[in-house]
């Protein structure tokens, strides 16, 4: 008499995975790999700027506007004799500083406020005029605003960006709830016998938060842009500390004879930007489908 043993697994058989979460799965395509290298690139210069800088960003030499290559200064200085490498570093690292603060704030502000509309039908009215009322500002005018009330520096930077944000993220959390609010699932579980408070956190805005996570993205890329423009027009950072809008605005002047001197700053928006919009275009595909 013979014994049958259980086949074995036939070769190219892959056991059972979990399911990969959307935004991972967003982030391995071509697009999400290609915006998390070019983002991962900026900040990890800003990261390791103390290493990377051979010079303090504010200390000035008896070299003005020497060209790239120049010995010890490989992007060349400013017109004041200062490194444009170590500006241009120290640059990517107070802007990274301020978006990272001021985006979260302004959307943990408008989320919490969207909750609140969310609750009665008066708190509604009344987040909505807020948001109204911010939107009227466009941000260069809620800029000066807040710099002429506070100086310039780097809290106004934060506030103005954040107050930018918090009727986008305000709106699209309130549009999602009250998109979910009529889906089936939810008159289920109320039938079911779930508190409103229950459905809001276990139902509601786990559904409603994919659009978030995109707008996330796409306000990073927002700040980064209104940053070097409060800089630019010399309401931002005070000087000397360097932003990537500050030294883009100083080069202003000598383009035509040191054209190098925006290169650096250009480039590293540029890079920033694009890999931002790419993670937020590849997240809202995948969100999409």
């Amino acid at each position: 008499m013979t014994s049958t043993l259980p086949a074995p697994a036939a070769t190219g058989e892959k056991a059972a995975r979990r399911p990969r979460h959307p935004y991972l799965t967003a982030l391995a395509t071509a697009r999400g790999r290609t915006g998390l290298a070019l983002v991962g690139l900026v900040v990890l210069a800003g990261l390791l700027a103390p290493l990377l800088a051979g010079h303090p960003p504010t200390d000035q030499s008896g070299l003005t506007l020497a060209p790239l290559g120049t010995p010890g200064h490989p992007l060349g200085t400013d017109d004041l004799g200062r490194d444009l490498l170590s500006r241009l570093l120290y640059g990517i690292r107070a802007d990274l500083g301020i978006i990272a603060a001021a985006v979260p704030l302004g959307a943990a502000l408008g989320c919490l406020l969207a909750l609140a509309a969310a609750a009665h039908p008066a708190a509604d009215t009344a987040v909505q005029r807020l948001f109204d009322l911010i939107l009227a500002f466009p941000g260069l005018i809620l800029a000066l605003a807040v710099t002429a009330a506070l100086g310039p520096g780097r809290l106004p930077v934060v506030l103005v960006i954040a107050l930018a944000e918090i009727p986008v993220f305000g709106r699209l959390l309130r549009t999602g709830i009250l998109a979910q609010r009529g889906r089936e699932y939810v008159t289920a579980a109320r039938v079911g016998g779930s508190s409103g408070r229950r459905i809001l956190t276990r139902h509601v805005l786990p559904n409603a938060a994919d659009p978030l996570v995109v707008q996330i993205a796409v306000s990073l890329t927002v700040a980064v842009f209104l940053e070097g423009a409060m800089s630019f027009l010399g309401v931002g950072v005070r000087p000397p500390e360097p932003t990537l809008g500050a030294v883009l605005s100083q080069s202003m002047p000598h383009l035509a004879q040191a054209p190098h001197f925006a290169a650096g700053p250009l480039v590293t928006v540029t890079a920033l930007v694009l890999g931002l919009s790419l993670v937020a275009e590849a997240l809202n595909r995948e969100i999409r489908r």
